[in-house]
């Protein structure tokens, strides 16, 4: 099936604003600076804090949405889809799983693969809500962000005293120390510009992924997100933030076979390998074996 060019604006857009996303926060973590009360000069480690960033600009999504919906009203040739009455409570599981997830990945790589599962429950439920009720891109990212934001900032309050051992990230050994991120924004201001790049990519990337959703499926949306690991990676080894390992290679050629193999480009392979040789090589091909034979002695 062919794309539209809207569907290929949304696909572009996944891919940069996903890919700025990531880069920011790994940027935000490559920064060394003092914490509060003197302590010394220590790495920027504040997942939980780096997430409640992140759904803070999901929330933005909700109030473009909400800016839409009355210039839709004060100009009644604005076409805006009708949408089906919901309870905004559905897309609480979603954000848990968005909330999860996303913290977790800040956290380490062994626990990816976790997070990778939890990441698929919440596409599947996005791609059902969003087609049942015909929410708007804008509003369904919204309502995920409102709820992200509300819960993890609740928990910074716990996790400020529960102590995490060596997951944690920060002087006092616990799961998160909001305080210690801020007084460490205010001694290296380019943490706070990394994470500016982080709160407005995700914006972007989250209505982006949600319209593909939308506009696709939850595995069109997943395919285009493992893409976006390919430019990550590049502009890593260029920082050198990342060292190169040859299995990476062999890595990234399985994923980019797979993403051919789904948008069936194999299809088109095959398509045009059935049709055979251009006219002119079967035109010769049918003189040589094809014509009529002519036995050797009744030559003379």
């Amino acid at each position: 099936m062919a794309w539209t060019k809207y569907q290929l604006f949304l696909a572009g857009l996944m891919l940069v604003t996903g890919s700025i996303n990531t880069l920011s926060a790994k940027w935000a973590d490559n920064f060394v600076a003092p914490g509060c009360g003197g302590s010394q000069e220590h790495s920027f480690q504040h997942p939980f804090l780096q997430a409640v960033g992140m759904f803070l600009g999901e929330l933005f999504c909700l109030a473009a949405f909400y800016l839409l919906l009355c210039r839709a009203a004060g100009h009644p040739d604005t076409s805006m889809d009708p949408q089906q009455p919901f309870n905004p409570l559905l897309f609480l599981p979603p954000a848990l799983c968005d909330m999860t997830a996303t913290s977790i990945m800040y956290v380490g790589d062994l626990l990816i693969i976790m997070a990778q599962i939890i990441v698929s429950i919440q596409m599947v439920l996005e791609e059902k809500f969003v087609y049942k009720h015909n929410v708007h891109p804008l509003r369904a990212v919204g309502t995920e962000g409102l709820f992200g934001f509300v819960i993890l900032s609740l928990l910074l309050v716990p996790m400020y005293y529960i102590p995490a051992g060596s997951f944690s990230g920060n002087p006092r050994g616990t799961l998160e120390d909001a305080l210690d991120a801020f007084c460490q924004v205010g001694r290296q201001p380019l943490i706070a510009l990394a994470l500016l790049g982080n709160i407005s990519s995700i914006a972007f990337f989250n209505f982006a992924g949600i319209s593909v959703t939308k506009e696709l499926s939850a595995t069109t949306r997943m395919v285009l997100d493992s893409l976006r690991t390919i430019v990550i990676w590049a502009v890593s080894l260029t920082l050198g933030w990342e060292a190169f390992h040859p299995l990476q290679i062999l890595g990234f050629l399985i994923l980019l076979t797979g993403t051919a193999l789904y948008n069936g480009l194999h299809r088109l392979l095959l398509s045009r390998l059935s049709r055979g040789r251009p006219p002119a090589e079967e035109g010769e091909h049918e003189r040589l074996l094809g014509g009529p034979r002519t036995a050797i002695n009744d030559a003379s």
